[in-house]
């Protein structure tokens, strides 16, 4: 199964990443099968609170907890519901084959709402096997379709770094990370990023063929 997760604040119709993602989701339906999809826009994840921080460094005290005996460790009714507020996301990640993430650049970043998606499913323990310490996640393929308004150099580029690292540290092999980039996408209605249109449309070009050639694997 593919797990589409978009990220944008922008609907389809303006948002490049979107569109890209749709794309890809439209044509592995074909090709594989089902899809699942968040809106991570239309319904935000909650962000951290300091009840999800407790409980996971009580679950984390216990060394790698089967998922089913979390909600065992949870003392009160704060606690276990931010536990039924994370479950689900760590569900849906633990079932899917593929997982599709569209990262628009915010501020030279991701949105806050991907960073609290990301925050919430890096509950401690849960991609792990209890039994090897192996990753649960090693074998999943990741597609990340970042989106950039314009065009940044690695100096000022924290988006591809962060999500890279951050996805390895969830337990992803960087083996099955694949990056597909459209930058300038704003240059059709920015004045000032009107001289990058051909770049821009060269740039989107390449990422739909990506799109369709990996989702078509």
């Amino acid at each position: 199964m593919l797990l589409q997760v978009d990220s944008s604040a922008s609907d389809t119709r303006d948002s490049v990443s979107r569109q890209l993602t749709s794309l890809f989701a439209e044509t592995w339906r074909s090709r594989h099968g089902p899809v699942g999809y968040r809106d991570l826009a239309a319904a935000p994840v909650p962000p951290l609170t300091r009840t999800y921080v407790t409980l996971g460094q009580r679950v984390e005290g216990f060394g790698t907890v089967p998922l089913g005996k979390v909600a065992e460790l949870a003392e009160n009714a704060d606690e276990r519901r931010e536990w039924d507020l994370t479950l689900p996301l760590i569900d849906e990640v633990r079932a899917a084959g593929t997982v599709l993430i569209g990262a628009p650049m915010y501020n030279l970043s991701i949105s806050a709402a991907l960073k609290a998606w990301i925050d919430r499913i890096g509950f401690p323990g849960v991609f792990t096997d209890p039994v090897s310490g192996r990753s649960l996640l090693r074998d999943k393929e990741v597609v990340v379709v970042t989106t950039r308004g314009g065009g940044y150099g690695p100096e000022l580029n924290f988006q591809t770094p962060y999500l890279r690292a951050v996805l390895g540290k969830l337990g992803f092999s960087r083996a099955n990370l694949t990056f597909i980039e459209a930058e300038f996408t704003r240059a059709e209605d920015v004045p000032g990023l009107a001289r990058f249109r051909d770049h821009a449309a060269k740039s989107l070009a390449a990422a739909r063929e990506a799109v369709l050639r990996r989702s078509r694997r």
